[in-house]
């Protein structure tokens, strides 16, 4: 049965939950970094606030709903249903606030969302002996300091529950190179994958939605991330082989399906082949329900707009439920 309730975070919700749906399939980003193109403002994430403390509160206010109406002009242009929450300073005060004036000035009309990873995923360049080092000759250390991450997370978590006017957490600890995961199916299995169910659990128990987002190739891990439970498993890169067609058929009717659209090419594909990738993710993407459209990482600095836009138009013509 239809929801009665057509606002674009309600048509979100429908969508992660696998319900049916008519109309555009819901679209969105894990960021739109395209601000000073599209609108000539930095991204607030870019924007440095070091003199944060030295400002009166009038001009902190002034910042905040500078920053809470890019957001909400950025969904509104690009028809996304969701807006995922990048506070800038990053702290609990200042990511509350930013939560109470998307949602005040938008009228509640959006899916809000933050980071809330805290498993282990790729160590950076210069330390990854050091993490690999650590995992065989501390493993008892590190499922240690796992739980601890986990702990920290959900406690974070109940503090936002109870101020209330977040629905979401985006896992965003990415796993995986284009080759493969960083770790062994077995040893992401002892590693990663009991702290990632548990904090998965946490969010779900407070009334969280879950997103689980990693690039690359994540076809040897993907039965335990699943498995895990989150709501919706993101952004499915082609570049890392993943074929939506082939996880929607394995997965499809346990988790919704985030992406696919292929980034790659946005940036340097020629028009025909954006719109093939485009086209590609919505026909194996949605039927039955479970999708949300999206690129297959975001849309980041240096990406010509028009070739986003591009996508957009193939949305609109071809990503409609009857």
């Amino acid at each position: 049965m239809l929801n009665v309730d057509n606002t674009p975070r309600r048509r979100f919700m429908d969508a992660l939950e696998r319900k049916p749906l008519k109309g555009l399939v819901p679209h969105f980003e894990l960021v739109f970094f395209l601000t000073m193109q599209a609108f000539g403002k930095v991204h607030p994430s870019h924007r440095n606030y070091a003199q944060w403390d030295q400002m009166e509160e009038r001009e902190r206010q002034m910042h905040r709903l500078d920053m809470a109406r890019l957001y909400i002009d950025t969904a509104e242009r690009y028809e996304h249903s969701a807006i995922f929450l990048h506070p800038n300073p990053y702290t609990l005060e200042e990511t509350l606030k930013l939560i109470d004036l998307v949602r005040e000035l938008s009228n509640d009309k959006y899916f809000l969302m933050l980071d809330g990873d805290a498993t282990y995923g790729l160590p950076s360049g210069d330390k990854m002996l050091e993490f690999t080092y650590r995992l065989a000759d501390n493993p008892v250390g590190m499922k240690r300091q796992a739980c601890l991450e986990v702990d920290a997370a959900l406690e974070k978590a109940e503090r936002i529950r109870t101020h209330g006017g977040l629905d979401c957490f985006a896992l965003c600890t990415d796993y995986c190179f284009n080759s493969g995961p960083f770790l062994s199916p077995a040893q992401f299995g002892e590693f990663v994958v009991p702290f990632l169910a548990r904090l998965i659990d946490g969010y779900r128990d407070m009334g969280f939605y879950t997103i689980k987002h990693t690039d690359g190739n994540i076809m040897p891990i993907i039965d335990q991330l699943v498995q895990a439970n989150p709501h919706a498993l993101h952004s499915l890169d082609p570049q890392g082989s993943v074929d939506i067609a082939e996880v929607k058929c394995l997965y499809g009717d346990s988790v919704c399906l985030i992406g696919n659209v292929n980034c790659a090419l946005m940036d340097t594909g020629t028009e025909e082949q954006i719109r093939a990738s485009t086209r590609y993710a919505l026909q194996h993407g949605m039927p039955g329900g479970g999708y949300i459209f999206s690129t297959s990482n975001c849309i980041y600095t240096g990406m010509p707009l028009y070739n986003y836009e591009l996508i957009l138009d193939v949305l609109r013509d071809e990503g409609m439920y009857a």
